[in-house]
């Protein structure tokens, strides 16, 4: 059987019965659709009293309180598809066979409840008649190997082949397609087939195989199945293949089982295993939050930043004539290496977008701060000086960022020379009145260009940061605070006994 595959998320109604431990029924069901990309919804049909061990006693609500809930969703919200599980009488079955009827779900996966783990057969004949009847209304079914006899009234399939069979006949009685499914069969070897009588002769039975997995973590497996292949119908559009994902994902969900720690009888099946192991558990940050965050992670650099005799004397006016043009020829040596790295980080750079950016970020440091550089000092003076320690450590950093080849730290470490000093720049300006003496250099980085600029870098390293996974993260935070730590030493070395040491 194949379908034309959707995009989006599939809404999946599971209508089944519960499971207080969590390991079956709806409760399965839900943890099955998520798991697998769904959006799950449930309408209860029993309320079940169980464990791993077993089911004690079964509630049936009233029926009318049935239609009300199948009423409720179906109003409301489009279903792309529905899994059918636990239906304990023939009032059950007639109020959701009347409702698929008016309904119409694109999509009906039929997991057959009939047999408990015991071998006790849970229906008795009027609601074994009707659940055949039902077969009809279904894309889908997926009986077990004792359920498959059940609804073809034949004796226990013994063999891969004879279970093959079984599943041809109701294919063709009841015009739906099967899941035959060989875990109840004995050997190492589990294979499961979509068997679908209408198709051609090669389309007609399509194995995936599979080995079996030896675990007592087991309870469930039947409605995570179902569950998993109504979610994936709708998304894949070709039944067997839906079937080899749904396998593969349970494979992975009942080797990893025991790791839950659930029950003392036959446990359930860990739904989320691969998802916790690949995604891990810690939410993915927005790029916003993640720049608020950062910013706050450093508002103690930027306290002793705004606290620094330096900054302090340049909004007053009254720094050292000296203390100043040291610090700016140290900033025509870090400006001319900073140029080769921003550089580097264009290179690097995902999108024609950043790579701009960050190439004319480089022009800019060369052509617009040298020149603003040269007029305080002139040539000579900024092409003489030596880098101090101070200066030095900082442009190691940066080249060792720019050396490990990842963009995201690289840029990272970038940051803190926009943001840092622009974020100094809007209260300094406020200071730079006309007969100010460093007005022209207090103008510089509060202009509405580079505010731009400032928001722009930000942007594209809050949303690199965004996309990496948890380690990479943390390693351009790392790098950030690093460059925020060296600035806030640039900041200070010239009033420090850093100004008189020469490298």
């Amino acid at each position: 059987m194949g379908r034309t595959s959707m995009t989006g998320i599939p809404r999946v109604l599971s209508i089944a019965g519960t499971d207080p431990t969590g390991g079956a029924g709806i409760q399965a069901d839900l943890k099955s659709i998520a798991a697998n990309g769904g959006y799950g919804m449930a309408v209860v049909t029993a309320l079940v009293a169980q464990n791993t061990h077993g089911v004690r006693s079964v509630h049936v609500p009233p029926l009318d309180f049935l239609a009300e809930q199948l009423d409720a969703v179906s109003d409301d919200v489009e279903i792309d598809a529905v899994k059918i599980g636990m239906l304990a009488d023939t009032g059950v079955i007639g109020v959701v066979e009347a409702w698929l009827e008016r309904v119409q779900p694109p999509i009906v996966v039929l997991d057959p409840v009939m047999v408990a783990t015991s071998g006790d057969r849970l229906l008795d004949a009027n609601a074994e008649a009707a659940l055949r009847q039902l077969l009809s209304r279904a894309t889908l079914v997926t009986p077990n190997i004792p359920e498959l006899a059940i609804l073809v009234d034949e004796p226990r399939a013994l063999t891969w082949a004879d279970a093959l069979a079984q599943a041809e006949r109701l294919s063709e009685r009841h015009g739906v397609a099967v899941v035959a499914k060989g875990g109840h069969l004995d050997g190492d070897a589990v294979p499961d087939a979509v068997v679908d009588a209408s198709e051609s002769d090669d389309d007609r039975i399509r194995e995936v195989p599979g080995t079996r997995i030896v675990s007592t973590n087991t309870h469930g497996t039947g409605c995570s199945l179902s569950s998993a292949l109504a979610t994936l119908l709708p998304r894949v559009g070709d039944t067997a293949e839906a079937l080899a994902q749904a396998k593969c994902w349970l494979a992975e969900s009942i080797r990893h089982g025991a790791d839950l720690h659930v029950g003392s009888g036959n446990g359930p099946v860990s739904h989320f295993a691969g998802l916790w192991a690949r995604g891990g558990l810690e939410a993915r940050p927005t790029a916003a939050d993640l720049a608020a965050s950062w910013w706050n992670d450093i508002a103690d650099i930027r306290r002793d930043i705004d606290d620094s005799p330096f900054v302090r004397g340049l909004a007053a006016g009254d720094l050292d004539d000296g203390a100043f043009r040291w610090y700016l020829a140290q900033d025509a040596i870090y400006l001319r290496a900073y140029a080769r790295v921003l550089a580097e980080a264009s290179r690097l750079a995902p999108t024609a977008e950043e790579q701009a950016f960050w190439a004319t970020s480089a022009a800019g440091s060369i052509e617009g701060e040298l020149a603003l550089h040269e007029g305080w000092l002139g040539t000579e003076t900024v092409f003489d000086a030596e880098p101090s320690r101070v200066t030095t450590a900082y442009l190691d950093h940066l080249a060792a960022s720019a050396f490990r080849g990842d963009y995201g730290v690289l840029i990272a470490a970038l940051l803190p020379c926009f943001w840092l000093y622009h974020d100094a720049g809007l209260r300094l300006r406020d200071h730079a009145h006309d007969s100010h003496p460093y007005r022209s250099w207090l103008e510089t980085y509060a202009d509405p260009a580079f505010t731009i600029s400032n928001e722009r870098a930000i942007g594209f390293v809050a949303n690199a940061a965004a996309r990496a996974s948890d380690a990479d993260r943390s390693a351009m935070f790392t790098a950030f605070r690093a460059s925020a730590a060296h600035e806030r030493a640039f900041f200070d070395a010239p009033l420090t006994g850093d100004r008189d040491a020469r490298l």
